[in-house]
């Protein structure tokens, strides 16, 4: 089963969430992770759900969707191209001797540290999925003492012309450098 992006505007009213909610769990649809916050129109709202099916489960859902009262506009952006992020606190446990390689870690993610006590460093991380596991894997030999994950939110890409050349992407600098460590680490 494959996971899908699914992007809802909807009206920001009382009781939206619940109704979307409910939908998904009273017909058996999991909901792997949902963010919701104000859209760019006054008095709307933009949800997106992390879920998984196939094309005949996601087909359903979206229909259901629609059918909902307060719901604007409703998108899988799965197939189209589009932009995630989340964004992950991450407690770990750091001593003196550890500290450092900590900072390099955080320095090569390009996240911030955000608190320092005795015994561990918090670091925040934003970026897609691949780059939020790859920093927590290699902060797991030293302990991770908590993670809080606020779940993807994404957008649609401005349409580019088929006859344009696609630009293509450097590799950022924290995949180079995990790929690096994780081979020296073999």
């Amino acid at each position: 089963m494959q996971r899908h992006t699914i992007s809802i505007l909807v009206e920001n009213k009382f009781g939206v969430l619940a109704r979307i909610a409910g939908l998904f769990s009273g017909r058996g649809f999991n909901i792997d992770s949902i963010t919701v916050g104000e859209a760019s129109e006054p008095g709307t709202a933009r949800m997106t759900i992390m879920t998984h099916g196939d094309e005949k489960i996601i087909e359903q859902i979206i229909k259901q969707l629609n059918r909902l009262i307060d719901i604007i506009r409703v998108v899988d952006l799965t197939e189209t191209s589009y932009i995630n992020r989340e964004l992950a606190l991450i407690k770990v446990n750091a001593s003196r001797e550890s500290r450092q390689e900590i900072v390099q870690i955080s320095e090569i993610f390009q996240s911030k540290i955000v608190d320092i006590s005795q015994k561990t460093m918090t670091m925040e991380v934003v970026g897609n999925e691949d780059k939020i596991d790859a920093i927590i894997g290699l902060l797991r030999p030293f302990g991770l003492r908590e993670v809080a994950r606020t779940g993807r939110v994404a957008m649609a890409r401005d349409f580019i012309s088929k006859d344009a050349p696609t630009p293509e992407l450097p590799v950022p600098v924290w995949e180079k450098e995990r790929r690096k460590i994780t081979a020296d680490l073999a």
